[in-house]
């Protein structure tokens, strides 16, 4: 074990394992007198393995080890960083002193913890984040063990890692009930607001519509649509969020621009409850100065559809009264274009993955003039999502693609700030 206080970590970012390490860690305890532990886990590194395979967990864990030991090498001076148990995704990370000071227990810690998150957030690859679905949940929790010459060390360090798991555990759900209460006030008080990002026809640059998109209060975990969902599908209030979003979509567009779209994200399930209340719906729409037929339905990618034919007999009651349809993120899987085929929407948006470099590659190229082509014969029209860039805007007016979005065009604004708006240069 080094006295020198520096973090024993391969350069590399590969960790040695608890056993490996074990007989130095003990031998430092029985001369030190104190231990203190740190533990780490990711557990949505477990759950990328169930999506998507070993590969691609074991490139995301590597990323989360290396986070961690590049922290240890930078700034904080643990003694000894490790990996648990085998099949865990546990980093143990030990501070050894001897008793005397409590200040390594209450600020070097918890400081090495928020270091690490801090880093992990700021990583452009997002190791801990695969999907919305799994979120970035980093767990961490700590405890402290004191020499007892009338005990095993291996027992002691054993009951240690038992402690900071509970530890951690404790903090995951006092962080789930407060989440939970911030989110259900959120949702009785309709504490969100919408922005608006335009869709624009790619030969003119004129405006052709906007897609309304929800934000949470600034400056909270709950800003984002993701954070919103994420919250959502983990206190199972989806449907009550999306009707939320929906109703601030068409509130946010009272000084909407005529003669343009405003597209509103819907999940299917929703559909049925929606017309149900079909009044309600109207008024809603009276408000805002709108009517139907300046209205698209989005249907949102995180909700697959179960039974197409009830969909399609839905969508068409929705369609003699006006409104339109589009599909989310077409291209980005099989299901795409499985929906696509089945419900011949107005509009089709290609996944912002499509569209992203397309300028720079022949393969997205033809699979974007592929989509097209099937798009136009259902008699949709094409909507490229996630432009960045001019010369991606160029490509897909060289393609014959009909309109883009994203933050090429300025990124989302309240409808206020956009209303005099009607062309992009």
């Amino acid at each position: 074990m080094t006295q020198t206080g520096r973090a024993q970590v391969p350069a590399c970012g590969g960790l040695p394992t608890l056993a490996d390490r074990a007989p130095e860690i003990l031998e430092a305890f029985d001369q030190q007198g104190v231990m203190g532990l740190l533990l780490l886990d990711s557990p949505g590194i477990a759950e990328l393995e169930r999506l998507e395979g070993a590969q691609a967990r074991k490139a995301m864990q590597d990323a989360f080890f290396a986070t961690v030991a590049n922290v240890a090498w930078v700034g904080a001076r643990p003694q000894c960083i490790v990996l648990g148990e085998l099949g865990r995704t546990e980093i143990l990370v030990f501070w050894i002193r001897p008793a005397g000071s409590a200040d390594f227990y209450r600020l070097e810690i918890p400081q090495f913890g928020r270091t690490v998150a801090q880093a992990l957030q700021r990583s452009e690859e997002r190791p801990i984040v695969a999907s919305p679905s799994i979120g970035a949940d980093l767990w961490s929790g700590r405890a402290i063990a004191f020499r007892n010459p009338r005990s095993d060390a291996a027992t002691q360090l054993r009951e240690l890692i038992q402690a900071a798991r509970e530890d951690a555990e404790a903090s995951i759900l006092q962080r789930q009930r407060e989440e939970r209460r911030l989110f259900t006030e959120l949702l009785l008080d309709r504490r969100v607001s919408s922005v608006y990002e335009p869709i624009v026809e790619v030969g003119t640059h004129t405006v052709f519509g906007y897609e309304a998109l929800v934000r949470g209060p600034r400056g909270t975990t709950l800003y984002t649509a993701d954070s919103l969902f994420r919250a959502a599908a983990a206190h199972d209030l989806v449907f009550e969020l999306d009707a939320l979003c929906r109703a601030s979509g068409l509130r946010g567009a009272a000084d909407f621009p005529s003669e343009t779209k405003l597209f509103l994200n819907v999940m299917p399930s929703s559909l049925e409850t929606i017309g149900d209340r079909e009044e309600l719906l109207m008024e809603t729409l009276q408000e805002s100065g709108l009517t139907p037929r300046d209205i698209v339905l989005e249907i949102n990618e995180q909700e697959s559809i179960q039974n197409f034919a009830k969909f399609r007999d839905l969508a068409d009651r929705y369609r003699a009264q006006g409104f339109q349809f589009a599909l989310d993120d077409t291209g980005s899987g099989y299901s795409g274009f499985e929906e696509m085929i089945e419900l011949s929407p107005e509009y089709v948006k290609i996944d912002r993955s499509m569209v992203a470099g397309v300028d720079r590659d022949s393969t997205k190229q033809n699979v974007l003039v592929a989509l097209l082509t099937l798009a136009e014969q259902m008699g949709s029209r094409v909507i490229g999502e996630g432009l960045g860039r001019l010369e991606e805007l160029e490509m897909l007016q060289q393609l014959g693609i009909h309109f883009g979005q994203g933050w090429l065009f300025g990124q989302p604004t309240p409808m206020s700030a956009r209303a005099s708006l009607s062309s992009i240069d």
